[in-house]
């Protein structure tokens, strides 16, 4: 196989930017190795990968696709249904695009996907972002050409011999921020440049214990000189927007979703975050302070345990859940006064930065499908 070879790719999965970046980044490192690739993704009707994919510049199909309930059986019937015809949808579109390969990167259509590709005898990874695997992914890997993880351990989930230790992929543009960057500046109508400035992701979803716990203290954080950047997720904007009324001048920005990452984490001195796999994994990269608030709901409490094997190495504060609407605040401006901790975090979490994850799952890609 030739780099100047056409390929067609189906990469599928969505539902929240934990899933959908990972897609788009491998994506990114297709065209940029296969320039002549054909890309189309496949995700569910409804959900975030159907407005970020197209922003991306790639084609996207949706399917009528939802994830189970755990709380009613019946509820499942329909959900049964409509997966069923989703897959018999994938087929389709598998059948008709003539894919030379598919990646499934998780959420509620990569099941579908991947399970109408290996009825279908097309080559399929799968890129599982967490230490706690799905359970489409587990049901799907015995099929699978290879599994691409970021923590050790996933054994026990699936079979050893098609794992493959790759990292999580990042998008290209968190490998070289520029610190304090002049855009960054005027992106966020930043004026004084002197202040310290504090991120804060609850992910792409927003965080309403992040949310309500910066609500209550915004004014702790102007009064320490700071100038915000807060990302609260669609559900909570119009709270914000009523709490903001331009009672903080020029020392906080507010939006639903942060389009321009690469600008925030370049200007950013500290970062107040949920402790999903692809945050961690961008927080790495870009070297930066984090004080991490794990979702406690999260599979097997995953998230936790992502937070304290960073937090063990001296590379993040952990605050939690329960207590991020009393703590929070008073342990982010405690740390943004304590310049030798912020070197400190900064510097070990930069050391845990695996940089390389595309390019090893597009090696693996060629040597298990396109070389074969």
């Amino acid at each position: 196989m030739k780099n100047n070879d056409t390929i067609k790719v189906i990469v599928s999965g969505g539902g929240t930017g934990g899933h959908i970046f990972p897609a788009i980044a491998i994506a990114n490192g297709i065209r940029d190795r296969y320039p002549n690739s054909d890309i189309l993704f496949i995700g569910a009707n409804g959900r975030m990968e159907m407005e970020k994919v197209p922003k991306a510049g790639y084609k996207i199909i949706g399917l009528n696709v939802q994830g189970l309930s755990r709380k009613s059986m019946l509820k499942n019937i329909p959900i049964l249904v409509k997966f069923f015809l989703s897959m018999k949808k994938a087929k389709k579109i598998i059948k008709n695009f003539k894919p030379d390969f598919v990646v499934g990167v998780g959420g509620y259509a990569s099941g579908a996907v991947l399970k109408a590709a290996v009825s279908q005898h097309i080559p399929a990874i799968i890129q599982e972002q967490n230490s706690f695997p799905g359970k489409t992914n587990i049901m799907l890997s015995k099929n699978v050409d290879a599994i691409c993880v970021a923590y050790s351990g996933l054994e026990k989930y699936f079979p050893k011999e098609k794992i493959v230790m790759t990292g999580n992929p990042i998008r290209k543009e968190f490998l070289n921020i520029t610190p304090k960057a002049d855009e960054a500046f005027e992106y966020f109508g930043i004026k004084d440049r002197s202040k310290p400035v504090v991120l804060i992701v609850g992910g792409s979803q927003g965080a309403l214990a992040i949310n309500n716990a910066i609500a209550k203290d915004l004014q702790k954080y102007v009064d320490a000189g700071c100038f915000v950047i807060w990302q609260v997720g669609k559900t909570y904007l119009p709270t914000a927007k009523e709490q903001l009324n331009d009672n903080y001048g020029d020392s906080v920005w507010c939006s639903d979703f942060i389009y321009r990452m690469d600008l925030a984490y370049s200007v950013a001195d500290m970062v107040i975050s949920r402790a999903g796999a692809i945050a961690i994994s961008e927080l790495c990269a870009v070297g930066l302070p984090a004080i991490l608030i794990p979702l406690p709901t999260a599979a097997e409490n995953h998230q936790m345990k992502n937070a304290q094997a960073l937090a063990d190495k001296g590379a993040a504060l952990i605050v939690e859940n329960d207590k991020a609407e009393q703590e929070l605040s008073n342990v982010a401006i405690s740390l943004l006064n304590d310049g030798e901790k912020l070197q400190s975090l900064g510097t070990n979490i930069k050391k845990l930065a695996i940089t390389d994850a595309v390019d090893r799952i597009l090696n693996i890609i060629e040597t298990k499908i396109l070389n074969k």
